[in-house]
C-alpha cells in the first residue's frame, strides 16, 4: 500500500482492514458501457480548503502547481498523458476527490485503455466507497491489459470485500500465473482460503505475501499536522473495521502485521497504537507477537492485546457467566470429528449440553458457519458440514419476545462509556440487522429508537448493571456486546469482544433516526484517539495475568 500517488503499480489498499460485509455488489463481468464507467459519483465529502502549513501538504500543493504550469506548455501527447495522470491522482490526495474525478474522466474519454489512468481511477474510487464503478473501472483495465497483475489484484480485493470468494480467488490466481511473487496477490489469495476455513494453505500464502510487506502506511488527506497512528493487524482476519472511524485527514495510519513483521524493523513514527487485533479465537498468534510489538514502544495502547486474548467465547462464557444479572451460554470446544461421528451426541451431553444447541466454527463472523442444531440426530452432518478442526458447541440462549421474534441488542463499549448502537428484531433465530426484519417493520424501528433514545429505561436497571460489570470485565477501550433480555430483565449474552462493526445504515429516510447514535459513538472513538495521543486521557485498564 504505498504512499505516492501517481503510481501506476498499487493497489487499492486495505483489504485486510475493512469490512468485508455491506459492500456494494462487485461486478467483474468486463467491458461497461463508457455512460456507466465515466459516471460521476457523487460524495458527502466536500474538497479540502488550502493547507494552513503542514509542511508534506505544502509539497503537495507545490506539486500541484508545477503540473498545472507544465501542461500550459506544449508537450507531446504521450508526455501530457503521464502529467495529466499524476495530477488527477495528486488531486485525489488532496481530498480534492471531485476534481480528481472528473480529471481521470476527461483523460480516459481520450485514451480509454491507459491502464495508469484506469488503475488510479480506481482508487480514487474505491477510497470514495464506490465499489460498484470501482469495479468496473479494474474490470475495464484488466480487458485491455489480462496480463498486468494490479488489476486482477485490484478488482478481487473489491470482490473479496463483497464475500465473492469463487471470483476474486480467480483474479489472484491469474495475478500470480502473470507474476508469482506478487505480494498483493498472495496477500489476498491467503484470505480467501482464510475465509473457507484452509487456515494452513492461507498461512503459505501470508508468509509469501507479508515477508518483506508487514509495514504499510495508509495516505493522508488532510490539510494540518495528523496524529500519527500505528495500527496493528492480524494476517488473518479478525480485526476491528476501523474504516469508520479513522479518517484519513485526521490520522496519518501506518499499519503493522503483527504476526509476520520482522522484529528487526523499527516501528514507523507514532503517537499512539490501536490495537485492532479483535478476535481471540482466530487470532492467538497475532495477539502474541502483538504484546512483544508493544514493548518496545513507549506511546499508549487502545485495545491492550492482553486483554483482548482473555476475550474469546469460551473464556468469556466461563468468566461473564460469574456476573451478577448475566446469563452467559455454555460454550465448549470440541473437535469436528467427534461431533460429526457416532458417539456425538453423547460427548457433549457428559457436559450438560441438550437440544437444541448451536455449533460455530471459530473466527467467523456475521453468522457465517453458525448454525442451530434443532435435534440429535442432526448433529453429526451438520457439525461435518462446518470448517475447521475444532467446532465451538454453544448452549442456545431464547432471546424469543412475546410476539415469537428475536431481539439482539448492541451496544459500543468507547473509553469506559457504554453507547447503544442498535436494536434487530427477527422472527429467525440468527438475528443480523442487515438481514432482520427492521426495513419492513415500522413497529420495530420505533421500538429501536426508544433503545436508541433512552437506553436504561429500555433495558432496565438489571441489565445496566451488567452491561457495567461486562465492560469492567472485558478491561478493553474499543467492544461491543450483543446480547437479549430474559422476561425478568437479565441479560442473554451473545457476544463480547472488540470486532464489532460499526456500520453506517443506507442513506434510506426510514433509517435517519439511527444516524445520531452512531456518529456519537464514532465521534467517542476519535476523541477518545485524540486525547490519548495527545497524553490527555486516562490509562487503559490494568491487565492481570
Amino acid at each position: 500500500m504505498p504512499e505516492a500517488f501517481g503510481d501506476a503499480g498499487r493497489t487499492s489498499a486495505g483489504w485486510h482492514l475493512q469490512i468485508r460485509e455491506g459492500s456494494e455488489s462487485a461486478d467483474s463481468s468486463g467491458r461497461k458501457a463508457p455512460s456507466q464507467i465515466f459516471r460521476i459519483v457523487t460524495t458527502p465529502k466536500q474538497n479540502t480548503p488550502p493547507s494552513r502549513g503542514w509542511a508534506p501538504r505544502l509539497a503537495q500543493e507545490s506539486r500541484l502547481r508545477q503540473l498545472d504550469d507544465l501542461l500550459a506548455r506544449p508537450r507531446s501527447s504521450d508526455e501530457a498523458l503521464e502529467t495529466e495522470i499524476e495530477r488527477a491522482a495528486l488531486l485525489g490526495a488532496l481530498d480534492r476527490r471531485q476534481d480528481a474525478q472528473q480529471a481521470f474522466i476527461d483523460i480516459l474519454r481520450r485514451s480509454p485503455a491507459n491502464f495508469s489512468a484506469l488503475n488510479e481511477f480506481g482508487t480514487l474510487l474505491t477510497g470514495m466507497g464506490a465499489i460498484d464503478a470501482a469495479c468496473r473501472v479494474y474490470a475495464e483495465a484488466i480487458l485491455h491489459h489480462p496480463d498486468n497483475p494490479m488489476g486482477h489484484v485490484n478488482l478481487a480485493n473489491l470482490l473479496l470485500r463483497a464475500n465473492k470468494h469463487g471470483e476474486a480467488r480467480a483474479h489472484y490466481d491469474a495475478a500470480l500465473k502473470a507474476d508469482p511473487d506478487h505480494a498483493g496477490a498472495h496477500q489476498g489469495l491467503g484470505a480467501v482460503l482464510a475465509d473457507n476455513g484452509d487456515r494452513e494453505g492461507a498461512r503459505e500464502h501470508f508468509s509469501k505475501g507479508f515477508r518483506g510487506h508487514a509495514l504499510s502506511s495508509l495516505p493522508y488527506r488532510g490539510i494540518e499536522p495528523p496524529v500519527a497512528l500505528l495500527q496493528l493487524v492480524s494476517s488473518g482476519g479478525g480485526n476491528i473495521p476501523t474504516a469508520p472511524f479513522l479518517d484519513d485527514c485526521i490520522f496519518l495510519t501506518s499499519v503493522a502485521v503483527a504476526d509476520h513483521l520482522d522484529p528487526s524493523v523499527p516501528l514507523p513514527p507514532h503517537q499512539l497504537i490501536f490495537n485492532a487485533i479483535g478476535d481471540a479465537d482466530l487470532c492467538e498468534p497475532a495477539l502474541e507477537a502483538a504484546i512483544h510489538l508493544i514493548a518496545r514502544s513507549t506511546k499508549p495502547v487502545i485495545n491492550d492485546p492482553r486483554a483482548v486474548m482473555k476475550s474469546g467465547r469460551t473464556s468469556n462464557a466461563q468468566r461473564l457467566a460469574a456476573l451478577s444479572g448475566v446469563v452467559a451460554p455454555k460454550t465448549l470446544a470440541v473437535a469436528r470429528d467427534i461431533l460429526a461421528g457416532l458417539d456425538g451426541a453423547a460427548s457433549i451431553a457428559e457436559h450438560g449440553f441438550t437440544f437444541p444447541l448451536l455449533l460455530r466454527s471459530p473466527g467467523y463472523h456475521t453468522g457465517r458457519n453458525f448454525v442451530l442444531v434443532e435435534r440429535e440426530a442432526e448433529l453429526s452432518e451438520t457439525a461435518g458440514a462446518l470448517p475447521g478442526s475444532d467446532l465451538l458447541v454453544i448452549e442456545y440462549l431464547d432471546a424469543r419476545g412475546n410476539d415469537g421474534s428475536a431481539r439482539k441488542y448492541r451496544v459500543m463499549m468507547i473509553g469506559g462509556k457504554i453507547y447503544p448502537l442498535h436494536l434487530a428484531i427477527s422472527r429467525d433465530w440468527k438475528v443480523h440487522y442487515f438481514t432482520s426484519d427492521m426495513a419492513d417493520q415500522p413497529e420495530h424501528r420505533a421500538e429501536e429508537l426508544a433503545f436508541l433514545g433512552d437506553m436504561p429505561a429500555v433495558l432496565g436497571d438489571k441489565a445496566m448493571v451488567a452491561l457495567s460489570d461486562i465492560r469492567d470485565a472485558l478491561g478493553l477501550d474499543y467492544a461491543g456486546v450483543d446480547f437479549g433480555l430474559s422476561a425478568d430483565g437479565d441479560l442473554l449474552l451473545f457476544e463480547a469482544n472488540a470486532t464489532m462493526v460499526i456500520a453506517a445504515p443506507d442513506p434510506d429516510e426510514r433509517w435517519a433516526y439511527r444516524r445520531p447514535a452512531i456518529t456519537a459513538i464514532i465521534d467517542a472513538v476519535v476523541a477518545m484517539i485524540r486525547e490519548r495521543a495527545a497524553g490527555a486521557g486516562q490509562a487503559p485498564n490494568p491487565v492481570t495475568s
